[in-house]
């Protein structure tokens, strides 16, 4: 079976008000780019998997191609928003990151 071509993943906490509208904002993409795997870290209960990495600011998004970042950053619960995104990555492939936060965390939640 192929990789997907990418992962979508979500840093949030479940105390924030804000991540927990995301989830149904991915719930939806989800059904649109069925190749594509979307996942939720608790950046909390799944700290050990997160760390060092300090995650400030909600919902923030790591994508990855390949186990490689291709986007970390924060965006907020919009579909409309997180398709484009995604829709760029798969159309225009840009290359991966080089920041190191984002390299290492994108190696710890590769298996997810």
């Amino acid at each position: 079976m192929d990789a997907p071509p990418l992962h979508v993943i979500c840093l949030c906490a479940a105390w924030c008000g804000t991540c927990r509208d995301y989830a149904a904002v991915m719930d939806t993409l989800r059904a649109e780019f069925p190749a594509l795997r979307f996942r939720w870290v608790d950046v909390e209960d799944q700290a050990d998997l997160v760390d060092p990495v300090d995650i400030n600011d909600f919902p923030t998004l790591l994508i990855t191609r390949d186990s490689q970042p291709v986007f970390f950053g924060i965006l907020r619960p919009q579909a409309d928003a997180l398709r484009r995104l995604i829709q760029s990555q798969l159309d225009d492939m840009p290359a991966p990151l080089t920041d190191a936060d984002a390299l290492g965390l994108a190696q710890r939640l590769q298996n997810l």
